[in-house]
């Protein structure tokens, strides 16, 4: 099956892409194009998948550069292919190449571009990461490679949207406490549960660090389980476990 690319005009020039879950050898609930190694997916056939993606974006598979993500603020530089850490949550790079992986299941991954610097950045975005500077931390590692933030542009893939993201009032307390004016990202759910609009607080935070253009692709992986993989989709099943998209971008 041939494997389905999400791209943005805003991102034209900048080889880039929001992959779906079509066009995997993954099956199960891991079904179609799983490139997560950290599912218990088989290893073998997620690296298949990973080469598919490569291909895809006409690299070596060795050039397809991921971290192993944990919800932080964490930004990794890399000039090559070996360039890994133990722990990050976004890259970026000015060698042309290098493909900049971001795995995701509801949280936003996001691509960056400024073309008149050649610098690319990618990152993965949860509530946790956005609240905590990862996108910010991205631009700031752009600029210290020669890019411009008013002359980047910024997008989001893919992600859960408001319609499917309920949340307790200790999670609005926490966006609140932050800036009061983050009440403006939830409305009313159903007793005390209120609708967390992430995409929405990701491009406000896109916007206020002063890039050029922010946009999402208005994607949600939650209501679309034929297109996207979804971790919150995958708890309300009692599913074992769920696979992984990836978003990327290179020079």
């Amino acid at each position: 099956m041939t494997l389905e690319i999400i791209t943005s005009t805003a991102l034209d020039g900048v080889q880039h892409g929001f992959f779906t879950r079509k066009g995997g050898a993954s099956s199960g609930v891991f079904s179609g194009l799983n490139c997560g190694l950290g599912s218990s997916d088989q290893s073998e056939i997620v690296l298949m998948n990973r080469a598919r993606v490569a291909e895809a974006m006409c690299v070596d598979p060795t050039h397809l550069i991921t971290q192993y993500q944990v919800h932080s603020a964490d930004v990794v530089t890399v000039q090559s292919e070996t360039d890994h850490t133990e722990t990050a949550d976004a890259m970026v790079t000015d060698q042309p190449g290098l493909l900049l992986g971001i795995m995701t299941a509801d949280c936003q991954p996001v691509l960056f571009a400024d073309r008149e610097a050649g610098v690319v950045g990618a990152a993965h975005a949860g509530w946790k990461g956005a609240i905590d500077g990862v996108l910010e931390h991205t631009l700031d590692a752009m600029e210290t490679l020669g890019a411009s933030r008013h002359k980047t542009t910024a997008v989001i893939g893919p992600s859960i949207a408001q319609a499917s993201y309920e949340v307790g009032p200790e999670f609005v307390e926490r966006f609140v406490d932050e800036d009061p004016s983050y009440a403006r990202f939830f409305s009313g759910g159903s007793g005390d549960r209120a609708q967390f609009d992430l995409p929405s607080f990701g491009l406000h935070c896109l916007r206020e660090a002063g890039v050029a253009h922010a946009e999402w692709t208005r994607h949600c992986t939650y209501a679309d389980p034929e297109r996207f993989y979804s971790y919150r989709r995958s708890v309300h099943r009692k599913e074992a476990d769920y696979g992984r998209l990836v978003a990327t971008i290179r020079l």
